[in-house]
């Protein structure tokens, strides 16, 4: 039967222009002009995409209905990008964010702080099933703690992404823990239970090294002097009492009590709103400037005023045209057939459970890498996989941990993803500003890639890849294809 428009397939060399030349801008842009700002190479991957759209049968109209669904898809997380921005500038002006950087100063120890960090903001991100709400609260407050103690920005950001995102990833409230069981037709509970094999001893090998490094980093210890200057201009800028940890815990509890993240991240921005009134001293119009453009003040230090002079929705704005437009580029690619031809390629050439598994996640990578959004690399791979895992006899839980990690865990390691962009802009580390040793995070996130290497072992050995029950495999269809044990 003659493909309808509705199902474009282009043919392999075509399907990868697009990606390719929009890959290669997307170098110039970033190493020849040494500027990070994907925004332009991107917008001229979605017009590349559209060209070959037109080339296969599809009107202008079909491209730019695929774009704008996927981007659609989206409003959720930038209405969460939207809240972490509010909740960053109230809670600097409540004095949250202050306070937890005060007694982080006072409690941690710069040996065991990139461990402990990592520790906490899986333990938060697992309650709060969000990584962007723990990137944006707890770990702006571990950078402040991480700049008394002297450790260098990469070194605190790897620590919190490997924390903040193996939460996400195990968390029953994550969105994207929720998509890939309901993509692959799999329960939410087996699908966390079957990812533990890979995410737990990934978090164990990188609280080691945490731990290895923190002792290494720690040796020379920052001056007493560093860490009472910086707790001092947080004391003469901020009224620092435990109960202005009050918003940070509320938003814990209601995460825990299973209430949805947008009205639970809502409430924190209230509640540190009304403590920054009565407490801070601050007035409503502040409130409302904080809220929109982000706190500012001047503390006396530096480095300080460098991560307090933040927040707001217009700082999330960077972020949130970027993850639009990378979006736009996805929908175009998925639109036009171009991922799904590539994918194709993949799922007929593979005869093993090894290979299978493998290209699984290196698709969910290969997709959060071009089309920029950890939806659409669990979503795509997801649908185009499962008749090959059930054809070979293989529990489609497999499936779902692949596109886990390859999707959730590897997108804030990709500075154009939704994901990578997120933490850049969060934790001030300034790659557009040309830090660009800070994008050091991006290997340092040992818990980030060792997850998929895990699964790609187990997929060669044998281990953990529990087989299908056979009263779970399609009535008709691929099932007699499966090859005997």
């Amino acid at each position: 039967m003659p493909l309808q428009k509705t199902d474009i397939r282009p043919s392999i060399g075509l399907a990868l222009v697009p990606i390719i030349l929009t890959l290669g801008i997307l170098a110039v842009q970033i190493f020849y002009f040494g500027d990070f700002t994907p925004h332009i190479p991107l917008a001229i991957g979605i017009a590349l995409t559209a060209v070959v759209g037109l080339i296969e049968g599809l009107t202008w109209d079909e491209i730019e209905k695929g774009a704008f669904h996927v981007i659609a898809v989206s409003f959720p997380a930038v209405s969460v990008l939207i809240l972490v921005g509010m909740i960053v500038g109230t809670w600097i002006a409540s004095g949250t964010v202050p306070t937890l950087i005060y007694y982080g100063l006072s409690i941690l120890s710069p040996q065991l702080f990139l461990a402990a960090g990592m520790i906490l903001c899986a333990i938060v991100s697992l309650a709060l099933g969000t990584s962007w709400g723990t990137v944006g609260t707890v770990g702006l407050a571990l950078m402040g703690i991480g700049e008394g103690f002297d450790i260098p920005a990469y070194w605190t950001a790897a620590a919190v992404v490997s924390g903040a995102f193996f939460g996400d990833k195990v968390s029953p409230l994550s969105d994207t823990t929720n998509l890939a069981p309901a993509v692959t037709d799999t329960h939410l509970f087996d699908h966390i239970r079957n990812m533990l094999p890979t995410t737990v001893p990934a978090m164990l090998i990188a609280l080691l090294i945490y731990t290895i490094v923190g002792f290494s980093l720690g040796e020379g210890k920052p001056s007493f002097e560093r860490i009472e200057s910086f707790k001092g201009a947080l004391d003469g800028s901020f009224d620092i009492t435990p109960w202005l940890l009050l918003p940070a815990l509320l938003v814990v509890t209601l995460a825990m009590m299973k209430m949805p993240a947008i009205p639970t991240l809502f409430i924190g921005v209230v509640v540190a709103s009304l403590i920054a009134i009565f407490v801070q001293g601050a007035s409503v119009h502040d409130i409302f400037t904080y809220a929109n453009y982000g706190y500012s003040v001047e503390t006396g230090v530096e480095a300080m005023d460098a991560l307090m002079n933040r927040g707001g929705i217009q700082s999330m704005m960077w972020t949130i045209s970027l993850i639009l437009i990378a979006l736009g580029f996805g929908g175009a690619l998925e639109r036009t057939g171009c991922l799904a031809a590539i994918i194709e390629v993949l799922t007929r050439r593979v005869k093993t459970i090894a290979g299978l598994q493998t290209s699984a996640i290196l698709s969910s990578m290969a997709t959060n890498t071009v089309a920029g959004d950890p939806y659409l690399s669990i979503a795509l791979p997801g649908r185009m996989f499962k008749p090959v895992y059930d054809r070979m006899g293989y529990s489609r839980l497999n499936l779902a941990r692949a596109t886990e990690e390859g999707g959730t865990i590897i997108s804030p390691l990709i500075p154009w993803n939704a994901g990578g962009a997120f933490v850049i802009s969060a934790l001030a580390l300034g790659i557009s500003e040309g830090n660009l040793e800070n994008l050091l995070y991006i290997p340092l996130s040992f818990a980030c890639w060792l997850a998929p290497v895990f699964g790609i072992f187990y997929a060669w050995t044998g281990l953990f890849t529990p087989k299908a029950d056979p009263a779970d495999l399609p009535a008709t269809g691929d099932a007699a294809e499966r090859p005997a044990e």
